[in-house]
């Protein structure tokens, strides 16, 4: 058996991704709290995320063009920057932020668009089909690490030093942590261009009958319908039933310790001919493990729903990312397009991000009871069945 290992540029770049990821968690967690401590209304904290996707879908087609055909390394160093600046600005409007959650969804929504643009053509050149999945095994892993430590750092700052000294330290502690990360971005190595971007061809690819990027665009729209909400939602709710930022960390620091050993296992276990069955499995869990909430939302129905997801969701997350990717890779002509096509995934989970989060904001804007807020994050939650129907083909080795 060919033992794959992970070489230094890899290693460099899972490095500068976990430090990203670091930062944000150590803030991003309690960004929409923060948000919700000022003024206690779902539409706000929709309004900022609504603002942060539109601004990703903008950034990244309009990046599209410098990422390929100039320094790319540049795009991503820019987005670690600019998510520094984002903190730097919640911390001189302090309790104004609250009024200004369309600047700071859009500095956000920049930011997240320039790096992660950059970050996934990087990806796709430094890995291949060998290796992704363990790459994305080992990237889940120390995800989760950050994700489990940095919020747990913060929630116990923040209990202990109050919230207005609190939020201030930990969003400086962010901004700190992005330095670190543009600095470490600098020992990566320049990769090569590529003339000519061209605007329109992810859309000429989705608009050819039977093209294979039909079906695996509706499947990154159903990923995105899903993450839209449950990326700030789940989180908020916490906050809200405990009342404590604390809790808040001491729930993510659970679910991200699961969610490590998780990534680590599915990273090893995850094998082409399996990623059908497995991410079925790993489907069906995470929709299911929504209906407790219908019971109750508390404490117990919320725990209960982070751990299952923890558990399953490297089943699903990693087939689909694996996938994508090999399919920008498929022949010379579409690696030709890497760029080109790493913009489609990221507009195509956009659109299904701002889809989710416009039916949220109508959804609270017309009643908060709930059992129609439950309602529709079961429906939204349950995107991921389109994702697993119009992958399935390419899961099974079908073009």
């Amino acid at each position: 058996m060919k033992l794959i290992k992970l070489g230094a540029q890899t290693k460099l770049l899972l490095t500068v991704h976990t430090l990203f990821i670091s930062a944000n968690a150590l803030s991003g967690t309690f960004v929409n709290v923060y948000l919700w401590k000022f003024k206690q209304d779902y539409v706000t904290i929709g309004t900022f995320v609504l603002a942060s996707q539109l601004m990703m879908a903008v950034t990244t087609m309009v990046a599209g063009k410098w990422a390929k055909e100039s320094n790319k390394m540049n795009v991503l160093r820019l987005g670690v920057v600019i998510a520094a600046a984002f903190y730097g600005v919640v911390l001189l409007l302090g309790q104004q932020a609250a009024d200004w959650v369309m600047v700071l969804g859009a500095l956000q929504g920049c930011s997240f668009a320039l790096f992660w643009l950059a970050f996934n053509v990087i990806y796709f050149e430094v890995t291949n089909r060998d290796t992704r999945d363990l790459y994305n095994g080992w990237s889940g892993v120390l995800g989760s690490a950050a994700g489990m430590f940095a919020p747990w750092v913060s929630g116990f700052l923040l209990s202990q030093m109050g919230s207005v000294t609190g939020y201030r330290f930990i969003f400086s502690l962010s901004l700190g942590v992005f330095v670190v990360g543009a600095v470490m971005s600098l020992f990566l190595q320049q990769r090569p261009t590529q003339p000519n971007y061209d605007w329109l061809y992810g859309l000429r690819q989705v608009t050819v009958r039977h093209h294979p990027w039909q079906r695996a665009s509706l499947a990154l729209v159903g990923q995105g319908l899903r993450e839209g909400v449950f990326g700030f939602m789940i989180g908020l709710l916490i906050y809200i039933v405990t009342r404590s930022e604390l809790q808040l960390g001491n729930y993510a620091l659970i679910t991200s310790a699961i969610s490590g050993l998780a990534y680590y296992l599915s990273g090893k276990w995850m094998k082409p001919a399996r990623r059908a069955q497995l991410m079925l499995i790993g489907v069906i869990a995470i929709v299911i493990v929504i209906l407790p909430l219908f019971w109750a939302i508390n404490a117990v129905t919320l725990y209960l729903f982070g751990i299952v997801v923890a558990l399953f969701f490297p089943l699903y997350f990693i087939p689909v990312t694996s996938v994508v990717f090999d399919l920008i890779g498929a022949n010379e002509e579409s690696a030709t397009h890497r760029v080109e096509y790493v913009a489609l995934r990221e507009t195509a989970l956009n659109v299904g991000r701002i889809l989710g989060t416009i039916a949220f904001i109508i959804t609270v804007s017309f009643t908060m009871k709930s059992s129609v807020i439950v309602t529709l994050l079961l429906v939204l939650g349950s995107a991921p069945l389109l994702t697993w129907l119009m992958m399935r083909k390419f899961l099974e080795g079908v073009r």
